[in-house]
């Protein structure tokens, strides 16, 4: 399936048709399980955040974050986002009237035919239920094509944020990240 999805979307710009984007339909938009983890791997491309993803979940076991997959049947885990409930930057996350999106991905084979907007749909309803205000993000500043889907879906720039941030990679290193960011938020 994913070979054949690549050989459509081949860097073709064209109008995407309904049957290029059959698949959506079967797409399920669910909570994360312990054994979605490998999968956010992609195949090795992102081994280096195992730990990451394995501190995500178990912040979402506390109750601290609601982790999302989108699965395509047949194909696997083809889009994941993180939801911070609450952090030590208020002004991201506050556990009461704000939350914070990160580590949104869909996979590029997948990407252009309303995935993104569907999963992030998800998430607003669920936030909105559990009554949440707001929405933060921070998208790199060189990342156009994400900054147009968020205003797309009415995210708005707040301020600048410096992007820099630390994780353990698999093998127990301490790795930087610089990535200067625009941080975006909407109301929900």
């Amino acid at each position: 399936m994913i070979n054949r999805l690549k050989r459509l979307f081949s860097g073709n710009m064209e109008p995407i048709t309904t049957a290029q984007t059959a698949w959506l339909a079967r797409v399920q938009i669910r909570k994360m399980v312990e054994e979605d983890l490998p999968s956010l791997e992609w195949d090795g491309e992102y081994t280096h955040f195992r730990r990451v993803y394995q501190d995500a979940f178990d912040r979402y076991r506390r109750g601290l974050t609601v982790l999302w997959v989108a699965e395509l049947p047949g194909t696997g885990v083809i889009g994941q986002v993180f939801i911070q409930l609450i952090c030590d930057r208020p002004e991201l996350a506050d556990g009461a009237n704000r939350a914070y999106l990160y580590s949104f991905r869909v996979r590029p084979e997948f990407r252009n035919a309303g995935l993104g907007t569907r999963i992030m749909q998800v998430v607003f309803d669920d936030l909105r239920q559990r009554g949440f205000r707001n929405l933060t993000l921070n998208v790199a500043k060189d990342n156009p094509r994400a900054r147009k889907l968020y205003e797309r879906n009415h995210f708005h720039i707040v301020a600048h944020e410096a992007g820099r941030w630390t994780f353990q990679d698999e093998k127990g290193g301490w790795q930087t990240v610089e990535e200067p960011a625009w941080r975006m938020e909407r109301r929900l």
